[in-house]
């Protein structure tokens, strides 16, 4: 048989194996498995699977629980119930792929449910048209700023501090493969809402797009109203949205936004250690042509039965190659199934249940905070689900002591705002039970006796 095909020459072969040391490939091997007498790579004998078994089983009872913890961490990623039915449905077979279902003839079941997530989307987003999901919140947003250039061909996109600052990272990095500046727009020290004054300072003929996130980094509520006002009618309005907070405020539509783009994972995807999750992006239908990613839509077969196709997927290499809109390939489609599977079992009235129980009792532990010696709120800009607290102690110590009483604490806002190094950003849900709030209130409330600060 034929050697397969291999893109190396003899002489390239000789030349990498001489930069690492090695003499041939069968010493490479002999090297890599720790057969040769100047490498140990310290692998442990083998065992039988009972005994590797229980030693995995120790190592994983290392890791949180998040059954066992009560959770105040947010910050993108989100801790809400998940109906057993949703993996139930979602673990079957016919579903198990994040692969692109190019044959719709054996694809039905997939192409459906993300038919009707791209419905739900533009149902929560109050938008025309929705694709069938993207990478994550981060990508999607950074796809929107790109699209906005291809739209109008300006070089310059404002994107407010008070948008997750992994996700202006992202947009930086997408900018600089297109040669476009990213400026960003301060947020009011008071409010915690992004600057409108220092918006109108820097906004100019070269502005491709504004980029804002609902609710924004900090938890406050943009007003999506007032700043549709301020931004010219032939920019490009850019939010990035909470959908679980979709289901009792606004939907960024209402206000005039052009894209509508966010972090999926709240819609029925654990949280696991921080992903997977994915991105939806929904947009304009004028737009339709210029949106990354693909679109699923409902047409009829020769027997005149309704069925599922890919209506438009103008991206990727093997269908526009230098013309795509984008080079997005095999994204999370599953994940979004999860999601549609999610918003099917809750409907409308569970997702506002769902965003209603996470206002409440975010403001109940808020007010509770704010009466507390050594914290304060540090905002007073109205607010969802996360909320910003002052305070005159060391995070470090206040988190690892919570993380003792089997609580994870807040999220320390240092890391990213230096301006805010004695703050923290407190996250509730559906799923912090008020005896755990009481009980988190208690321990703050008695602290400065328990810890050394």
């Amino acid at each position: 048989m034929e050697n397969p095909y291999l893109p190396h020459t003899d002489s390239e072969i000789k030349e990498m194996l001489e930069e690492i040391g090695v003499s041939s490939i069968s010493e490479l091997y002999q090297r890599a498995v720790g057969k040769h007498d100047d490498i140990d790579l310290k692998i442990p004998e083998a065992v039988c699977e009972y005994d590797l078994l229980r030693d995995f089983k120790e190592l994983s009872e290392k890791n949180i629980n998040f059954q066992e913890y009560a959770i105040y961490l947010g910050a993108g990623i989100y801790n809400h119930f998940i109906p057993s039915a949703l993996l139930e449905l979602a673990n079957r077979g016919e579903f198990l792929t994040a692969y692109t279902p190019y044959q719709p003839e054996v694809s039905q079941g997939t192409l459906q449910a993300l038919f009707e997530y791209q419905t739900m989307i533009c149902e929560l987003t109050k938008m025309e048209v929705a694709n069938s999901s993207m990478y994550d919140g981060a990508s999607a947003l950074a796809e929107a700023t790109i699209m906005a250039y291809s739209l109008n061909g300006r070089n310059e996109i404002l994107v407010s501090k008070t948008v997750h600052p992994e996700y202006r990272e992202v947009i930086k990095t997408y900018a600089r493969g297109k040669k476009l500046k990213v400026i960003e727009i301060e947020f009011d020290e008071e409010t915690g809402s992004t600057d409108f004054e220092d918006l109108k300072r820097k906004l100019s003929s070269n502005t491709s797009c504004v980029v804002v996130q609902y609710p924004n980094f900090f938890g406050v509520i943009e007003n999506l109203k007032e700043l549709r006002e301020l931004i010219p009618e032939d920019l490009i309005y850019i939010v990035s949205a909470n959908p679980i907070a979709l289901g009792i405020l606004e939907p960024p539509g209402n206000f005039g936004a052009d894209i509508v783009v966010g972090e999926g994972q709240v819609l029925g995807n654990p949280a696991y250690f921080g992903g997977p999750g994915f991105g939806f992006f929904a947009t304009k239908e004028k737009y339709l042509r210029k949106m990354p990613g693909r679109l699923i839509g409902q047409t009829i077969d020769v027997d005149g039965k309704r069925g599922f196709v890919m209506t438009f997927q103008t991206r990727e290499q093997h269908i526009r190659r230098s013309k795509a809109t984008s080079n997005i390939c095999s994204n999370h489609a599953h994940n979004a199934v999860m999601a549609a599977i999610y918003l099917s079992l809750l409907g409308k009235k569970g997702i506002k249940e769902v965003a209603n129980l996470s206002l409440q009792k975010a403001h109940y532990l808020a007010e509770k905070l704010d009466r507390l010696e050594h914290f304060q709120l540090k905002f007073s800009g109205p607010f969802f689900n996360e909320f910003v607290v002052e305070t005159d102690l060391n995070w470090d110590k206040v988190n690892k002591y919570l993380l003792e009483q089997k609580i994870i604490g807040p999220f320390k806002l240092s890391k990213f705002y230096k301006t805010l190094d004695g703050s923290a950003l407190f996250c509730v849900t559906e799923t912090n039970r008020r005896e755990d709030i009481e009980f988190l209130v208690g321990r703050l409330g008695a602290i400065s006796s328990e810890i050394d600060i």
